[in-house]
């Protein structure tokens, strides 16, 4: 147990709270750390603060580093499809081809399931292609950022992708202290742990069920009906992570292209993914070595330098601008990410905070060999969430809960497959926890990269969460009670899912007197002002 107590989850409860109730992120997150400060020196903290937000840049090898400067290039990258005016073509080619609010949102869900193999560069990659399509068809920034926030890390997590090499070395560093005689590979605990991952699969669902259905309740409601009837994309006070156009002005291109588009996100892929393999490349490994192997940070890093690096090609292939004019856009392009790199350093601080106060083991301690095995891997959902929740990493909380959850499913059961169950309930809940926390990085960038406001962002996506993790848990205690498997519990799931969504919106539609589905489809006149309003 820490030798704080319950004193060790204050500050990120405290830094939580505040954000949601100020809306304002940094200063909550830096008053969360400051918080921590002192009641670890039990002084006024302001050295330790400072030390802490050093320490958490310089982390793990310079892993935060390395996303710090990933994030900065991909900021770069974005103003280059800006000035180049890629963009405005992909608006333009996607007002041409999508006819209502339904077909653009059905677009980003399928973007987000095609781009698996990374969250951070999923949201980059959908959040930035679809942004300004989805301002002329009114769709809310809230809306957007829902759709890429949950669709971008739930797939990662079914997929090959940094994620699953992550929970990999963990599942094996786990069987390794279990000394278990001729245990299963950690790629086979994986694959079988995939039906028991319920939130992820849900979530991903759920994106699908609300953008086909044209339905929302809760805050969602109240700003698709902002967007749909004012054109309002945000509400009157939002502060958007991102807001290219204010920070650069009009592109310098004359004719929009869609290659000033494809072909930077293109090179990003191309890269990321060849850099992957590349760093997890050894003589005779295979393709899964070097998939597990492999240096997912490095590769971004070098991905988002090669698609700025191809924005200077472009510019001078096609006469847009040239080497100087190349250069600022590339610095300008930092200004566009700075408030997102300091949320994100701000969260990554109160990381530092809840290992310095010993967080982790106060609430280990409440984990037991007591537990009821049918509600075991419920537990293990629910204490993932609340850690991904309470620091506002997923990846932090899968390395907190695995190495217990695994020993205490194995000691119980001695059944390979309670262990798989746990290792799933680890992924739902981190992912369930980093879609309701408004300190997580992922939902930062979601923001970020959608333009939307990182608080507003969390309160309409916080209903749709809280409703898929209810039927998660719902689908575990029913395997855990009955034995049912969950591969035919989830499409149940999924039909409990389109039953909450049809009830809750129009109970929700009928309090505030207002029709459950803003606007299938804008006006044709709406759409043309808006369209004049973009040229």
């Amino acid at each position: 147990m820490s030798e704080f107590g319950v004193l060790s989850i204050v500050p990120p409860l405290l830094a939580i709270v505040l954000a949601i109730a100020t809306r304002k992120a940094i200063l909550s997150l830096f008053l969360g750390v400051w918080a921590g400060a002192v009641i670890y020196t039990g002084g006024l903290g302001l050295v330790q603060t400072f030390d802490w937000i050093i320490a958490a840049i310089l982390v793990d090898d310079g892993f935060h580093a390395t996303i710090i400067v990933f994030t900065l290039l991909l900021g770069s990258g974005v103003a280059m499809i800006w000035n180049l005016g890629g963009s405005y073509a992909v608006r333009d080619w996607a007002l041409e081809r999508l006819d209502s609010r339904r077909d653009a949102g059905l677009v980003t869900w399928l973007l987000g399931l095609v781009m698996f193999f990374d969250d951070y560069a999923n949201t980059a990659i959908v959040g930035s292609s679809m942004k300004d399509a989805s301002d002329q068809l009114r769709i809310s920034r809230e809306k957007l950022s829902y759709i890429v926030d949950s669709t971008a890390a739930p797939v990662a997590t079914l997929g090959i992708s940094s994620w699953v090499a992550f929970q990999l070395g963990l599942i094996n560093d786990a069987y390794d202290n279990l000394g278990v005689e001729d245990p299963p590979s950690a790629f086979e605990v994986f694959l079988s742990s995939i039906p028991f991952n319920a939130y992820s699969i849900l979530a991903i669902a759920m994106v699908g069920i609300v953008v086909l259905t044209g339905r929302d309740y809760g805050e969602m409601l109240t700003a698709e009906h902002r967007a749909a009837s004012t054109g309002k994309v945000t509400r009157d006070d939002a502060v958007p992570m991102q807001d290219v156009e204010a920070e650069l002005g009009e592109p310098s291109a004359t004719e929009p292209r869609l290659v000033n588009f494809f072909a930077p996100v293109g090179v990003l892929i191309a890269v990321t993914v060849g850099s992957a393999l590349w760093t997890g490349y050894e003589p005779g490994a295979s393709l899964y070595d070097m998939v597990i192997a492999a240096d997912y940070a490095a590769a971004l890093l070098y991905g988002s330098f090669a698609m700025v690096a191809s924005g200077f090609l472009l510019g001078k292939v096609y006469g847009i601008f040239g080497l100087g004019e190349a250069t600022d856009t590339t610095v300008n392009g930092f200004g566009i990410m700075l408030t997102a790199v300091t949320v994100l350093v701000l969260a990554w601080s109160i990381g530092e905070v809840v290992a310095s106060l010993e967080t982790a083991a106060f609430i280990e301690g409440y984990v037991s060999a007591d537990f009821p095995t049918a509600v075991l891997p419920i537990v293990v959902l629910v204490l993932s969430a609340f850690v991904a929740f309470s620091t506002g990493t997923s990846w932090g909380a899968m390395g907190i809960i695995t190495p217990v959850a695994i020993p205490v499913a194995w000691s119980l059961t001695g059944d390979h497959t309670m262990v798989a169950a746990v290792v799933g309930a680890v992924f739902s809940g981190a992912i369930f926890g980093d879609h309701t926390s408004p300190i997580s990085d992922t939902s930062v960038l979601s923001a970020t990269f959608t333009g939307a406001d990182l608080i507003d962002h969390v309160r309409t996506q916080l209903y749709y969460a809280v409703t898929v993790g209810v039927v998660a848990i719902l689908v575990l205690l029913t395997w855990g009670v009955t034995g049912i498997t969950p591969v035919a519990l989830l499409p149940l799931g999924v039909v409990v899912l389109i039953g909450l969504v049809y009830g809750l919106s129009e109970f929700d539609a009928n309090r505030r007197g207002v029709d459950p589905v803003a606007a299938n489809r804008p006006t044709e006149d709406a759409i043309e002002t808006d369209r004049t309003k973009g040229e």
